[in-house]
């Protein structure tokens, strides 16, 4: 479909957005002009307010004249000043689109690149362009998937997209909102009787009568229906849209490969969903390690440290390039599935470019480390630029892990507390093992319907595994209370505690740990079918002298 096709499609979905409105307002308007003529006046009158209640969204989402800003994507804008050799780049490869290079370009902390634009008249005027270019992507990308990736971006530039998503958007965002209107009023109302038939049943068991049951199933109806409406008619805009969207990043594919190579393009494809995997990885695990203590990594370290850890783990990378998704993120993604998208590259001709651009795409940067370090000071929240830096990630690390062990709060622990009404600790843990009420106490923890049906040793199977990782968990708290237990930390696997005497072994952090044999039999002897926590025991840090 053409760039006046998609333009026609856009501004038609727009214009059945007012059609809508026009022909909902049109019956409440019919509706009260035959209340008025031949109900009742006291009836007339409530149809009339009703009917204006539910004009008023109807007619806000008609008016709001402004186009919806998008919310602003936090970064740190870099002039050309600053970054010639990435200007450079993006001005040559808009030039070999031949489209208009972005007047901003703007870095971010995210594994994405894209590109807006600001335009007017519904689109049909150009205005001001933005590049939106992800750090982490450009760690993980060579300078020729980096040629690729804003070749795409600037695809859509040349088929118009980016104008026309301001048509779209508009009209999605006026669906979105009115659809909430009427939601919350619904949900007012129920919430309105449900309190009015609680102060009845109250009132009727005071005065020793039966309450009667609640039911809120018509409260609110009208305001469903009309939501219901407007969710029917934005599943057909989005699903009317979606075609439109997708058909434009395969039209932006065939720009990238074009311009950029095939192979740089089939290839950047495939790293970009491995990089994000191993981006959620990197702050869930590292990055982030430290946001219960306020503890942070050292200055640069909160973007720089990503490229350590894909270098050192580039055999698992490799695993994630071969899992392309087969599937859309959800029904309504703008993207087609990504292995769709690498077959169509890769069945293209080769055009002999597959040596081109070997260099890291970070190294366009003429200070990387200046600029991961400012990138920080731009993306950080207010609070989190007030946290603690880490002298170094084993710094980070041991302050980080001591801290969650310190806070550990497993469902055995909230078993435990209920079941001895007192602080969870792992001596009231090992006393209530002692005194034979272990399986009791394991009925507590939350459990599938199998193994709360099984009895005997069957619920005993089923629970042993959660209440092993707890009680490990449980027992390195007890070692870091008493600062008997430290951490290694590495890129290419888990930590390493190191814990005292003969305990020496690998644990991670992930309620599943891999203690030494020593501990593991201890804990395993703890939990058998007859417990016996002597070997723990035996383990365990002296008690304070009373």
């Amino acid at each position: 479909m053409g760039a006046t096709l998609r333009a026609l499609r856009a501004v038609a979905l727009l214009l059945g957005f007012y059609a809508l409105n026009l022909v909902l307002l049109a019956v409440l308007a019919a509706l009260d002009a035959a209340a008025l003529r031949w109900a009742p006046s006291a009836l007339a009158g409530k149809i009339v307010i009703v009917s204006v209640l539910l004009a008023v969204p109807v007619i806000r989402g008609m008016f709001m004249l402004r186009a919806p800003k998008g919310e602003d994507v936090a970064g740190l804008e870099v002039t050309e000043a600053d970054e010639p050799r990435l200007w450079a780049l993006v001005r040559e490869l808009a030039d070999a689109a031949g489209t208009r290079a972005p007047d901003r370009i703007i870095l971010t902390g995210e594994v994405n690149a894209a590109v807006a634009e600001q335009p007017r008249l519904l689109g049909l005027l150009p205005g001001p362009r933005r590049l939106y270019l992800g750090i982490p992507l450009m760690t993980g990308l060579s300078e020729a998937q980096l040629r690729a990736v804003l070749a795409h971006e600037y695809g859509h530039f040349t088929g118009g997209d980016t104008r026309l998503a301001a048509v779209v958007v508009r009209g999605r965002t006026r669906i979105e909102r009115i659809i909430e209107q009427f939601r919350s009023r619904a949900e007012r109302k129920v919430a309105e009787e449900r309190a009015r038939q609680e102060k009845a049943a109250a009132k009727a068991v005071a005065k020793g009568k039966k309450a009667k049951e609640i039911d809120t199933t018509g409260a609110g109806l009208t305001y469903r229906t009309m939501a219901r409406i407007y969710t029917l008619y934005g599943t057909f805009y989005l699903r009317a849209s979606l075609t439109t969207a997708r058909d434009q990043e395969y039209a932006a594919d065939l720009a990238a490969a074009r311009i950029a190579g095939r192979d740089a393009t089939a290839s950047a494809l495939r790293e970009i969903p491995a990089l994000a995997t191993a981006h959620a990885f990197y702050l869930d695990c590292y990055a982030m390690l430290g946001v219960r203590a306020r503890l942070l990594p050292p200055r640069g370290e909160l973007f720089g440290g990503f490229g350590r850890m894909l270098s050192a783990r580039a055999l698992e990378l490799v695993e994630l390039r071969a899992q392309l998704p087969d599937e859309p993120a959800s029904p309504y993604d703008s993207h087609p599935p990504i292995a769709e998208r690498v077959r169509r590259i890769e069945a293209l001709p080769a055009d002999g470019r597959a040596e081109e651009g070997k260099g890291v795409a970070l190294d366009l940067l003429t200070a990387p480390e200046r600029t991961l370090a400012a990138l920080e000071d731009a993306v950080l929240t207010e609070e989190a630029r007030t946290f603690r830096r880490a002298a170094d990630w084993d710094e980070l690390l041991n302050v980080s892990m001591a801290e969650s062990l310190a806070s550990l709060d497993t469902p055995l622990h909230r078993a435990l507390a209920v079941y001895t009404k007192d602080r969870p600790t792992l001596s009231g843990l090992l006393a209530v093992i002692d005194d034979g009420q272990l399986w009791r106490l394991a009925q507590r923890l939350p459990l599938s319907d199998e193994a709360a049906a099984a009895t005997g040793r069957a619920f005993r199977e089923f629970v042993r595994p959660m209440l092993r990782e707890a009680l490990r968990s449980m027992v390195l708290a007890e070692f870091s209370a008493h600062s008997l237990v430290t951490w290694e930390f590495s890129w290419e696997r888990a930590a390493t505690a190191h814990l005292p005497g003969s305990l020496a072994g690998d644990c991670e952090n992930d309620g599943g740990t891999k203690a030494g044999a020593v501990l593991a039999a201890a804990v395993e002897a703890a939990l058998a079918d007859r417990p016996d926590t002597g070997p723990l025991r035996a383990l365990l840090p002296p008690a304070p002298a009373a």
